[in-house]
């Protein structure tokens, strides 16, 4: 393993990758546990209010990647795209700094917050750009790493956001974050290579993917990702409400269950990432949505912490083959756009926590916090369908193609 590690390294510009993600893990996850309550209980917002804030900001970041994406693989400069959404997203953050009316706000937040959504994914671009002129057969292992690097970030970030916050309050804290972005921007700058794209064959290559949505083998498990975020995000809304309040759990106890789910997942992607070669990623995706079958079974019928707490090596495991080796798999689909399969990997995430968020809310009020697990498992289920029936077409159509040459 440790050999493989060290060969990543060998891709061009490799390093730059691993520190530039490291730090937009943290970016993120430095604000995210505290922005709600900067917003409600300093800004004067409502819980809703705040909620159509996230969600606007978050649609418009698609918008925008949709728009980028069908563009960044023919020859767009993704040196300048990465650099000037950097940029965007460290005037996001200072905005609520700034501007204190909701509407300004709002209408800022959004646009900055849209800008800046191509950073990570160009930023995965560039790095498949690289794996790809490196001609490493550890592309899955190396693209897992990377997503590996941001769930690491998403735990660094709430620790080093509760420090800075404690010691420096809510303006230190989104001065240091907008401070993280420009620090980024500047390593693209300084490090990064603008390569030149050949026009022709990118031109080519990219009206295979320009109508990607409109593709069934593009379209299909987009829906079964959407989904699976979906359900990752109820998850996280519904199981800590569900510890304390059906099984009559302490804080102390949801703590636990989030620390040992976040910790598991980082070495589980790495491992999972390095069975690329053995075990195709359409595989690991279908073996997720098994994985959590189980535990959204063991959830709906637990009735003590300590059923939770084991259940979270599958929890960890599920997130982990999602997060770490969906990325491989739209690369796989579309392996010479880049630009446009890690936005529609990124896309797909963003829709589904927002649907998730939203509806997982939703159900629990309805229907009650246990039952929310039966929903999950039936949301899981579908999914697994969908990936099958890809499979299974699959299947059919290199069994047809091969009949047709013999």
């Amino acid at each position: 393993m440790y050999t493989r590690l060290k060969k990543l390294f060998s891709i061009k510009g490799y390093s730059l990758f691993v520190i530039c993600l490291l730090l937009v893990g943290i970016g993120i996850s430095i604000t995210q546990p505290y922005l709600s309550l900067y917003a409600t209980e300093d800004l004067g917002m409502s819980t809703g209010a705040f909620g159509v804030l996230m969600a606007v900001s978050s649609l418009s970041g698609v918008v925008v990647n949709s728009l980028i994406a069908k563009r960044s693989d023919s020859g767009l400069n993704r040196k300048s795209l990465i650099i000037s959404a950097m940029l965007s997203s460290a005037l996001g953050y200072a905005s609520y700094l700034i501007f204190k009316n909701y509407f300004i706000l709002l209408i800022v937040v959004t646009l900055f917050n849209g800008l800046g959504a191509p950073a990570m994914p160009q930023i995965y671009a560039s790095a498949q750009e690289s794996a790809n002129e490196s001609k490493t057969d550890d592309k899955t292992f190396a693209m897992s790493t990377l997503r590996s690097l941001v769930s690491l970030g998403f735990l660094l970030g709430p620790l080093g956001g509760t420090f800075i916050l404690g010691l420096l309050g809510y303006k230190g804290l989104f001065l240091l974050t907008s401070a993280i972005y420009l620090v980024i921007a500047s390593l693209v700058f300084l490090f990064l290579k603008k390569r030149k794209g050949a026009q022709g064959i990118t031109r080519k290559r990219q009206s295979v993917g320009t109508s990607s949505l409109r593709n069934r083998q593009i379209r299909q498990p987009l829906i079964a990702f959407i989904l699976l975020f979906a359900v990752n995000a109820i998850n996280g809304i519904n199981t800590p409400l569900f510890i304390v309040n059906e099984i009559h759990g302490t804080h102390k106890d949801v703590g636990l269950v989030v620390s040992i789910s976040a910790g598991l997942e980082i070495p589980i992607m790495i491992v999972l990432g390095a069975l690329g070669k053995k075990l195709s990623n359409h595989v690991l995706i279908m073996s997720s949505c098994l994985i959590a079958v189980i535990y959204y079974t063991i959830l709906s019928v637990s009735s003590h912490t300590w059923e939770l707490i084991v259940a979270q090596l599958l929890q960890a495991a599920f997130v982990a083959i999602v997060m770490g080796n969906g990325l491989s798999y739209f690369t796989d689909l579309l392996p010479h756009s880049p630009g446009l399969s890690t936005t529609i990997y990124s896309n797909g995430s963003t829709i589904g926590r927002l649907v998730g968020n939203m509806g997982g809310g939703i159900a629990a009020q309805f229907i009650g916090f246990r039952h929310v697990n039966w929903v999950c498992l039936a949301i899981v289920l579908l999914s697994f369908f969908i990936l099958w029936r890809i499979k299974f077409q699959e299947e059919i159509q290199e069994h047809t193609g091969h009949a047709r040459s013999v």
